[in-house]
């Protein structure tokens, strides 16, 4: 897929690996990395891939639940939630990958409503669409 325009691209520079330092190019984000234990590193304070891939498709997926929302005309409610669980392993050909389980609430909306707007917006998630078919998603609708 080729863009016919770009809006806005995040500009980000990464020294040291999964031991070392995240910054972005513009100031806004300076994050130092640390490789978690259960991947064989000393569980350091900094963030890492997998965390900051579930926020960034959480905060995309919201946004597109929010156009999801405005076309349905509807209300999404400041309280809804969308969590985004990252996981690393391994294929059956021993390659490593990634799945994704985003868990979506939506106080006082039916689970039809819910559910129809999770779709939607599946549909046209940039992080939702840039992983299809490469990444298993789940997607999982609360109560």
């Amino acid at each position: 897929m080729s863009l016919e325009s770009v809006f806005y691209a995040g500009q980000t520079s990464v020294t040291g690996g999964r031991e070392g330092r995240a910054l972005s190019t513009d100031g806004a984000l300076d994050l130092p990395l640390s490789t978690p234990r259960e991947l064989g590193g000393a569980g350091g304070p900094g963030t890492n891939p997998e965390q900051l891939f579930a926020a960034g498709h959480s905060a995309c997926f919201l946004g597109a639940m929010k156009l999801a929302s405005i076309q349905a005309k509807v209300s999404l409610p400041e309280t809804t939630r969308v969590t985004s669980k990252v996981g690393l392993g391994k294929d059956a050909d021993g390659n490593y990958g990634l799945e994704v389980e985003l868990r979506i609430a939506i106080p006082g909306f039916s689970r039809e409503q819910a559910q129809a707007l999770v779709e939607s917006a599946h549909q046209t998630c940039p992080y939702s669409r840039a992983i299809r078919g490469n990444v298993d998603v789940t997607l999982i609708v609360e109560d």
